[in-house]
């Protein structure tokens, strides 16, 4: 969700971008695919922290 107050969406998607995240059509805007298939917890937490330290300050929420 933006916020008109917020970061602006091509700037939220440079930073998606970044981290390595694709554009994407229907339920997402931005979905990332890992390389392995079992993922694990740390790793997982790990990704979320980058997420959140990307996006901090720019009034966007994000869903994992």
């Amino acid at each position: 969700m933006f916020n008109s107050e917020g970061s602006s969406p091509s700037l939220i998607k440079n930073q998606l971008y970044n981290l390595g995240f694709k554009a994407t059509k229907g339920n997402y805007d931005f979905v990332y695919e890992w390389d392995e298939k079992n993922v694990s917890i740390e790793e997982l937490i790990w990704f979320a922290d980058k997420i959140h330290a990307a996006l901090k300050h720019s009034n966007v929420f994000f869903q994992h």
